[in-house]
């Protein structure tokens, strides 16, 4: 079980490792453009790489991304990120859930709309948000490909009507 603990502990310092590289390349026009260009050396990229997240990331995932590059497939490090933050999820069984709202969420309605995921898919959830204030239906819930059904629907209505009067929550 230590080797479990320690395996689950690697998995965790990984996947820390790999959202600082995602949330950066989210936020560096540079950086994005450096992975698309057909006319930078994979070296010189590795080299920009390691100059960027040395010491900010461990050198197991230094060496991964070092590969990424090395074979050239540096484009799609965020679906690589996002493919492995989906398999760690699943191997810890949680569930992740997108959830487009019509409207910004307080962190209190957030924790209600967690609890009420959690009880319904009876897992661990992670609730990606997103607002969108054309959606018609209010709130839009996907678990994976799934679509919910009508005592889903029926909750959630009675969570959305709860929202937008913006009262406090009863449970």
């Amino acid at each position: 079980s230590d080797l479990i603990a320690e395996s689950g502990k690697n998995i965790d310092r990984t996947a820390g490792d790999l959202e600082t590289i995602a949330s950066t390349l989210r936020g560096s026009r540079e950086l994005r453009l450096l992975t698309l260009s057909p006319v930078v050396s994979p070296a010189k990229k590795a080299g920009v790489f390691r100059a960027i997240f040395t010491g900010r990331i461990g050198e197991g995932t230094m060496k991964f991304i070092d590969l990424v590059v090395a074979k050239q497939r540096e484009k799609h490090l965020p679906e690589i990120i996002e493919q492995f933050a989906l398999l760690r999820d699943e191997k810890m069984g949680i569930v992740s859930i997108d959830v487009t709202s019509a409207v910004e969420f307080t962190p209190s309605q957030e924790k209600d709309l967690n609890n009420e995921l959690e009880r319904y898919t009876k897992k661990k959830v992670r609730v990606r948000l997103t607002v969108d204030r054309a959606i018609k239906a209010g709130l839009v819930v996907r678990i994976g490909d799934t679509v919910l059904d009508a005592s889903m629907r029926r909750q959630l209505e009675l969570l959305k009507a709860r929202f937008l009067e913006g009262g406090p929550s009863t449970n």
